[in-house]
């Protein structure tokens, strides 16, 4: 073994934890400072005069300073620039479809629960007249019936004001 990985060993088995703090301390995140000090012990034990460290401790915690410090530059040069290189992209406010869906969803806990069963069965699931009777073990009629209060019900809970304009154009 070489006397470097030797010292770096031993400066990870004795010191490491304290490295970790220091770095904690600088940035305020544990994942981060565990990053500074593997960044910063990659660049003190990977360059050819790695034998002539006299402190390695000390020579380390001027590396993760040096490293935190790049990055702070960095982020900030970052935040200057990133408005003039990256335009965001338009964010439609959805907002009114929460509000219909909300709107929608208490108008047919409104309805009676035959009512809402032909409403959700017909325009939801999309199934014909027939197929709802059929599976509400009632006559095709009440169907219709249930769907024609359903609706008119709706309009109403919902202020739905096009058919009335639709009715003054005609």
């Amino acid at each position: 073994m070489a006397s470097w990985e030797r010292v770096l060993t031993d400066l990870v088995n004795t010191r490491g934890v304290a490295l970790k703090r220091y770095a904690y301390l600088l940035c305020g995140d544990d994942g981060d400072a565990e990053d500074l000090v593997q960044d910063a012990l990659v660049r003190a034990f990977t360059f050819r005069r790695r034998d002539e460290i006299e402190n390695p401790e000390q020579y380390v915690r001027r590396t993760v300073l040096n490293l935190y410090l790049d990055r702070v530059r960095r982020r900030g040069v970052w935040r200057r620039v990133m408005p003039l290189a990256v335009t965001p992209d338009w964010i439609d406010d959805d907002s009114g479809a929460v509000d219909a869906r909300y709107d929608l969803r208490t108008a047919l806990l409104a309805l009676a629960p035959q009512q809402r069963a032909c409403v959700v069965l017909y325009y939801h699931v999309d199934l014909p007249i027939p197929e709802i009777a059929a599976q509400l073990g009632c006559a095709v009629g009440t169907v219709k019936r249930h769907l024609h209060d359903g609706r008119r019900r709706l309009a109403r809970l919902l202020h739905d004001d096009t058919r009335e304009d639709d009715r003054a154009v005609r």
